[in-house]
């Protein structure tokens, strides 16, 4: 078993509990992941090729997974980017954009039927104005905040777009991993992963945790998530902002997914994911892949 801290030195936590050994680990708290406004990379390039664009950037149709999106929409005053996970298909065969529901829907803000972008609106300066309409917002899974001590749970934050195959592809840009599978993994611990994403491209690491309970923070308050991945142990950071979206696939041949990225600690070294196959779930969907 293992806790994870926001600080060292917590007190009263057990060595063993019920016969377990219990491991702590100090994380920092964690939080979701759009890229805001304030940090965008300036205006996106109006034009370029997939062997020169960079996930900021307008991609030529069909766009890429891995890169950034958004919703046309703004929380707060703020707007936001994070990635595309996945080209996901339904049992009629209708192709949608799988990403968070904090990237598309704005944590439960924002009208089904809104317009979603690539890139997203934080690498355009907050204008659609030249962007990739790929979509329409179609559905999200309602985030739970806390309220006072009493929090519900959670088991996904995810949001999918309605497209079409001119519009969107299915694998990443040359410097990712390719095309994900269309048959799913459930994770387990010690198990090599991988994800691209629109801030971080490419990393590895480890499933370090499953069946985990934490709390994340989101613009409109806090949320707890039960029955997570947890990812650390990367090649470089696990999850930087905007990167919320992101697929989690195995870091092996085969690229079973195996989980929604949607949060991390300040640092990016540790990184949260949904279940693939809870998100998949809820929306009646399959990747749509190789």
């Amino acid at each position: 078993m293992k806790i994870f801290t926001r600080v060292a030195g917590v007190a009263g936590i057990p060595q063993h509990l019920e016969g377990i050994s219990v491991a702590v680990e100090v994380t920092g708290e964690f939080f979701a992941k759009p890229a805001e406004a304030a940090s965008h990379d300036g205006a996106a390039a109006t034009s370029c090729t997939p062997s020169t664009c960079t996930n900021t950037d307008v991609w030529p149709v069909p766009v890429p997974i891995g890169v950034s999106t958004s919703s046309n929409a703004f929380l707060r005053g703020f707007c936001f980017a994070g990635t595309i996970g996945a080209r996901v298909q339904d049992a009629t065969a209708a192709v949608y954009a799988l990403s968070n529901n904090h990237v598309y829907a704005l944590e439960n803000t924002v009208a089904l039927g809104t317009d979603v972008l690539q890139p997203g609106l934080a690498d355009t300066q907050c204008s659609p104005t030249g962007s990739n309409v790929i979509g329409t917002l179609s559905a999200f899974a309602k985030i739970l905040f806390c309220k006072g001590h009493k929090c519900p749970s959670n088991t996904i934050d995810a949001a999918i777009a309605v497209s079409d195959v001119a519009r969107l592809g299915n694998t990443t840009p040359p410097a990712g991993y390719g095309t994900p599978n269309s048959s799913t993994a459930a994770a387990s611990v010690g198990e090599p992963v991988q994800k691209y994403g629109r801030t971080t491209s490419l990393t590895t690491g480890q499933v370090t945790g499953i069946n985990a309970t934490v709390l994340v923070g989101y613009r409109r308050g806090t949320s707890l998530f039960v029955n997570q991945i947890v990812v650390s142990s990367c090649t470089t950071t696990c999850i930087g902002a905007g990167d919320s979206g992101s697929l989690l696939v195995t870091n092996d041949g085969n690229l079973n997914p195996v989980g929604l990225l949607f949060a991390g600690n300040s640092s990016g070294s540790t990184a949260i994911a949904n279940p693939i196959g809870a998100v998949l779930n809820y929306f009646s969907v399959a990747v749509d892949g190789r």
